[in-house]
């Protein structure tokens, strides 16, 4: 089945960091500029949809793009046993050309492979 989204979501080998909500990192499961996939070790039950949540970005070494911070809206959050997911949508960017420069750098990787 072939999603229909505004903008394509990308794989992404970072982390992520919800700041006073989530003890440890979150894995970036998919991104684009438009909002994220986020995958937990753990009990995300605390997470929940149209709440507003700050998160740190962590991208993975290769891309060469510091830690930043965006603040989104929760869509969705699925628990299944240990593990979760939950949806996001950006809302602000408070370092737009670093989430820029992030979703241009997995987009480019992408498609080498």
């Amino acid at each position: 089945m072939q999603e229909k989204r505004v903008s394509p979501r990308y794989n992404a080998l970072g982390y992520a960091h919800i700041p006073g909500v989530l003890k440890g990192e979150l894995l970036i499961r998919n991104l684009s500029i438009t909002g994220c996939c986020l995958e937990y070790q753990g009990d995300i039950s605390l997470l929940k949809p149209q709440e507003i949540y700050k998160i740190e970005i962590k991208p993975e070494p290769p891309a060469k793009i510091g830690k930043f911070e965006l603040e989104t809206e929760c869509k969705w959050v699925h628990q299944k046993d240990n593990t979760g997911e939950i949806g996001l949508t950006v809302t602000v960017s408070p370092h737009g050309k670093h989430f820029q420069n992030y979703v241009d750098y997995i987009a480019y990787y992408q498609s080498k492979i």
